[in-house]
């Protein structure tokens, strides 16, 4: 492949289209088996063939994130200067695990990452300034077992006496006979990943309980409780995960009531989980909510949840860097030099669980370049805005719907109303609703089960997100409503007329796909299409590598 043809293969047109593709893939499990061969092909093939087999093989396996039809899970969203800077990185190929490998990929994510911290108004303790420090991991997932190996490693040096007079095995059974001990903590409402990092890395796991009534936060009391209920079973509580908009319902923690509780904890680490919600910190409203970390450990939020980088790009923020670095620090003769044993740079491989890493920051470098903070706190803040538009047409049918938690950055949290009044009528109900729309495939949703309630969640925070989405989206529950209660008398062609209007507030211009965006919902101010187009030069030149 030579440069003119990696130009002609580019998806340029992809985002462009996206709305005229089907939400969901339609295909059935093991689908592509049957389509491609079982073994690679012997001799290399054209790239019109590979090109051609994309869009009829791969392409239907396809769901398609950053539809303005995709109103699920959270976004995955991605933007031009994020693809270019994966671009970029995928020619100026490294393995940075160390310093020396690429100091450009080391020293710029230290910058990156305390770009981020500032823009989230994290305490000053989290920059690398300072005693703390950033770095990008691929998921949430894997920056809680980093840190949760952290919480770990920092206990057990504290409550294990004269741990460092012991050497070799007398020190490894020291440390395995108090493990067994351990356990760590989330709220019912945490997100998996924390069960999952304790289940890694061998310790237990308990759940602080949530209720209706605190909108699902943890609060403090109950914190303290649970704390009090594993210490009676014999149990050693060393990690807290805290969350900054719950996956089910976008619920916030109460930070202050944690950090109060926790005040004469010092053993116990805390760490922030705000993959998502965690973005809108960089909008001066919601920055109140940082005040109280710095009483906690750590914080982690995923840019490519909402913030126009892709997958994959979580930042991982500590307090105290050494904690972090002294639990996963291996140094192996292969991966000594002069530069870390000098001690004056950083080896991002004692971050984190890989050794290897790829140049992540460079496509955080673009989009904070490309977009300018004041462009990224209006696309939150966009998203917030049709966000509480959408949840002001569902109050507007109360005799079908009920709000079941406050509607929370871009997230509206429902459920069906019964006639009886009866949970598990609104459940079956709900239920049908959910299963009828995603069938249709016109818009995807998610549910969830939050306090034994069957709920469907509508979050409409990706780069096209518009207001006829989500009127078509809130039509399509309204029409599906109606039918599975039986009380709908209106022939569809005329449903429309009848339904409820985005409120004028948010007008079509305010939508993140009119005519004057440039693919991304942002001003062309920002990399377009069109730029995006017209970066072959690097092609040029890697283009005659010699094993291309």
């Amino acid at each position: 492949m030579d440069a003119q043809q990696f130009k002609k293969a580019l998806l340029t047109d992809y985002l462009d289209n996206i709305s005229s593709r089907p939400v969901q893939a339609e295909v059935q499990p093991g689908y592509l088996r049957n389509l491609l061969p079982a073994r690679a092909p012997q001799d290399g093939q054209s790239w019109d063939q590979i090109h051609g087999d994309l869009f009829s093989k791969i392409m239907p396996g396809m769901t398609h994130w950053n539809s303005p039809n995709f109103l699920a899970f959270f976004p995955a969203p991605t933007s031009y200067p994020s693809m270019l800077g994966e671009l970029y990185s995928a020619a100026l190929t490294t393995s940075a695990f160390n310093w020396d490998c690429a100091p450009a990929v080391t020293e710029l994510e230290t910058i990156m990452m305390d770009w981020v911290a500032r823009m989230l108004n994290l305490p000053e303790p989290y920059l690398s300034t300072s005693t703390g420090g950033g770095v990008i991991q691929g998921t949430t997932s894997e920056a809680v077992v980093a840190v949760m190996v952290a919480a770990r490693e920092r206990y057990l040096g504290q409550v294990i006496p004269n741990l460092d007079d012991l050497n070799g095995t007398d020190r490894e059974n020291a440390m395995a006979r108090r493990r067994a001990n351990l356990v760590a903590i989330g709220s019912e409402a945490s997100h998996s990943c924390t069960q999952k990092a304790a289940l890694i890395i061998g310790v237990r796991y308990r759940s602080v309980p949530v209720t209706i009534d605190d909108d699902f936060s943890m609060r403090g009391q109950r914190l303290q409780q649970t704390i009090a209920q594993c210490r009676e079973e014999g149990l050693e509580p060393f990690y807290v995960t805290a969350t900054l908009g719950t996956t089910s319902t976008c619920a916030l923690d109460r930070f202050e009531e944690i950090a109060e509780v926790l005040k004469d904890e010092a053993s116990i680490w805390v760490h922030v989980d705000a993959a998502y919600a965690g973005n809108a910190l960089v909008c001066e409203e919601y920055q109140y909510l940082t005040k109280p970390f710095g009483a906690f450990d750590s914080f982690s939020t995923a840019l490519s949840k909402w913030l126009l980088v892709n997958l994959d790009a979580c930042c991982l923020f500590v307090k105290k860097r050494d904690q972090l670095i002294d639990a996963l620090s291996i140094h192996p003769a292969y991966l000594r030099n002069t530069a870390s044993d000098s001690g004056t740079v950083i080896d991002y491989r004692n971050w984190q669980v890989p050794l290897s890493r790829r140049f992540r920051a460079l496509k955080v470098w673009f989009v904070m370049r490309s977009y300018g903070q004041k462009r990224l706190k209006e696309y939150i803040r966009n998203h917030i805005r049709l966000g509480q538009a959408f949840a002001k047409l569902i109050a507007s049918k109360p005799d079908l719907f009920e709000i079941m938690t406050p509607p929370a950055f871009a997230l509206t949290v429902i459920r069906v109303r019964s006639e009886s009044g009866h949970g598990e009528e609104a459940n079956r109900l709900t239920r049908a609703v959910y299963e009828s729309i995603n069938k249709a495939n016109e818009v995807m949703l998610t549910s969830t089960v939050i306090g034994g309630d069957f709920v469907i969640r509508v979050v409409g925070a990706n780069p096209n997100t518009n207001t006829a989405a989500l009127q078509r989206a809130f039509d399509l529950l309204v029409s599906a409503t109606e039918e599975c209660l039986g009380t709908d008398s209106t022939p569809t062609n005329e449903r429309r007329k009848h339904l409820g209007v985005l409120p004028t507030c948010i007008s079509e211009k305010d939508s993140m796909r009119s005519t004057a965006d440039d693919g991304v919902g942002l001003s062309r101010k920002s990399i377009g299409p069109q730029d995006f187009r017209a970066v072959v030069s690097l092609w040029n030149v890697v283009s005659k590598w010699h094993w291309l």
